[in-house]
């Protein structure tokens, strides 16, 4: 039987309580476990240490038997020491979109029109300057 060690979600309507729990792969999220193995309150502050509960001796019996934990509970483990979770990388996740692409390239065109009409401005009453003075001489 293939084994999950993920969350289980409990609480009321925006104050979510999880169990972590070992479950059947196939069984849903809230449904039938194995066990419960920890508990996790997210609304506890980040340093509190009844945050994240873990029966490390029976998850460390889980992961022998084969249980894969789920992303969430990795963070977990690895932060408990327990396993090691290599970070991602996706570089193209702070690629901007072709729309973005196309209004960003709009609004640096139109800056340096600005900044064109600008410079045009500014040297045309110079000009007319040094046309007043070569007309006085």
């Amino acid at each position: 039987m293939a084994t999950k060690i993920r969350l289980a979600r409990g609480g009321s309507k925006k104050r979510p309580y999880y169990r972590i729990v070992v479950a059947d792969i196939r069984s849903p999220r809230d449904g039938r476990f194995i066990e419960k193995v920890g508990s996790y309150d997210p609304m506890l502050p980040k340093d509190s240490e009844n945050r994240v509960q873990l029966n490390v001796e029976r998850i460390q019996y889980w992961l022998e038997t084969g249980a894969k934990p789920t992303d969430r509970v990795h963070r977990f483990l690895d932060a408990a020491g327990l396993l090691k979770r290599d970070p991602r990388n996706n570089p193209k996740k702070a690629e901007l979109g072709a729309k973005a692409k196309e209004r960003l390239e709009a609004k640096r065109q139109a800056e340096e029109e600005a900044a064109a009409a600008a410079a045009e401005a500014a040297a045309a009453p110079a000009e007319e300057a040094a046309s007043e003075e070569a007309a006085a001489e």
